[in-house]
C-alpha cells in the first residue's frame, strides 16, 4: 500500500483516545529589562491563548486527519475543564466520554514565552524564548468510581472503533488497572492498541500493538543511556522484546525516528527515518500528532513501514507550528506528493 493509499483510507477511521486531559494556556510578553528588586527578567503580558494538550491534542490530531476521535478522560469541575470541553465541543470532537471530578483540577501548563527585544546579549529579537512553565495537576491515581465509569464508556464504544490510544502523562487517570481491564475488554475485537507512554505504566503495556515513546523515554525505560545507532538498537529490542510488541516507534528529535518490528518470526528489523522538517518552531505536542497518524494508518490497514512513514511527514508538519499543532489533510497530502 503507497502513501497516498494509505492517506485515502484514513477518513472516517474510528479511534478511543484514553487518556490525561491537558489545557495548554501560553502567555506572550516581552522582556526588555531586569527588575531591580532581584537579577530576574521582568516579563509584560501583552497577549494569551489556550489549546487542548495532552490526550485532547492527540484527539483533536485524529480528528484533524479526518478520522472520527472519541475522547475518554477527566477533568475538574472548573474554568479550564470548561474551556477545553468548549473548545473540544468547537471541533466536533466527542466529548461525552470526558468526566468532572470534583476532587481533583483540570490539568493545566502555562507556558510563559518572551518576544521581541531582550536584555540578554546572547538572543536574537523577535525568536520567542521559553521563560517557564507553570502546573496546575494532580497526578493522584482516579477512583474506582471513575475507573469504571471510563470503562463502561470504552466498552460501548469499542464495536464500532478501529484503534484505540492510550495517550499517558502521568496523571493519573491511566491506571495499571484499567489499562488491564481496558485490554481485556478490547482483545476479542482485534484492533490495533498504540500507546503514547510515559515512565509510570510503561511496563504495563504488555501485548499492545505498538508503543511510541520518545528516545528519553525508551532510554529511561531500561536503564540505559542511548549514544548512539548502536545503543538505540539495543534499546528498541529490549523493549520490543519485554512488551512483546508488534512494532516499536522511537521518536528522536531532530534524528527522525526508528521504526523496530518483526517482518518475521524471531527477526527484529530496525528502519532509521530521517526527519521531515523545513523549520522547527516549537516540538510541544509533535509526539500527539505523531502517535495520531501512525495509529490512523494501522487502523486504515498500513503495514507499519508505511505507517511510520506518514506519521514522520506528519511529526514534521507539526514541528513547524508553535504549541500544540493539528495537521491537516491538505498539509499531509503535500508532503506525501513531495
Amino acid at each position: 500500500m503507497n502513501l497516498k493509499a494509505v492517506f485515502e483510507q484514513l477518513q472516517g477511521k474510528r479511534v478511543v483516545i484514553l487518556g490525561d486531559v491537558i489545557l495548554d494556556r501560553y502567555v506572550w510578553g516581552d522582556v526588555k529589562r531586569i527588575s531591580p528588586e532581584a537579577p530576574v527578567p521582568v516579563f509584560e503580558t501583552t497577549t494569551e491563548e489556550t489549546g487542548c494538550g495532552g490526550a485532547a491534542n492527540v484527539a483533536q490530531n485524529v480528528a484533524s486527519l479526518g478520522g472520527n476521535a472519541t475522547l475518554v478522560g477527566v477533568i475538574g469541575e472548573d474554568r479550564e475543564g470548561e474551556k477545553l470541553v468548549q473548545m473540544l465541543t468547537e471541533t466536533n470532537l466527542v466529548t461525552t466520554g470526558v468526566s468532572a471530578d470534583p476532587q481533583r483540577p483540570t490539568s493545566t501548563k502555562t507556558r510563559v514565552i518572551a518576544r521581541g527585544t531582550t536584555p540578554f546579549p546572547d538572543r536574537e529579537r523577535d525568536s520567542g524564548h521559553h521563560l517557564l512553565r507553570i502546573d496546575r495537576e494532580s497526578k493522584q491515581e482516579i477512583s474506582p468510581q471513575i475507573r469504571e465509569h471510563l470503562l463502561d464508556t470504552i466498552a460501548a464504544q469499542l464495536p464500532t472503533s478501529d484503534a484505540i490510544i492510550f495517550a499517558d502523562y502521568d496523571k493519573g487517570v491511566v491506571t495499571p488497572q484499567l489499562i488491564k481491564d481496558v485490554m481485556k475488554h478490547a482483545k476479542s475485537y482485534g484492533i490495533p492498541i498504540i500507546v503514547d507512554p510515559k515512565q509510570n505504566n510503561f511496563w504495563h503495556y504488555k501485548g499492545v500493538t505498538a508503543v511510541t515513546p520518545n528516545h528519553k523515554e525508551a532510554s529511561a525505560a531500561v536503564h540505559e543511556e542511548i549514544t548512539d545507532v548502536s545503543d538505540l538498537v539495543a534499546v528498541g529490542e529490549k523493549i520490543l522484546d519485554r512488551l512483546s510488541l508488534k512494532a516499536l516507534l522511537i521518536t528522536r528529535d531532530a534524528k527522525g525516528m526508528s521504526l523496530f518490528h518483526r517482518p518475521a518470526e524471531g527477526i527484529v528489523k530496525a528502519e532509521h527515518l530521517p526527519p521531515h522538517s523545513n523549520s522547527v518552531a516549537d516540538v510541544t505536542g509533535a509526539g500527539d500528532t505523531v502517535v495520531a497518524a501512525f495509529t490512523l494508518a494501522l487502523a486504515a490497514g498500513a503495514e507499519f513501514r508505511s505507517a511510520a512513514v506518514l506519521s514522520n511527514l506528519a511529526g514534521g508538519i507539526a514541528v513547524g507550528k508553535m504549541g500544540c499543532a493539528t495537521v491537516t489533510p491538505k498539509e499531509l497530502l503535500h508532503e506525501i506528493k513531495k
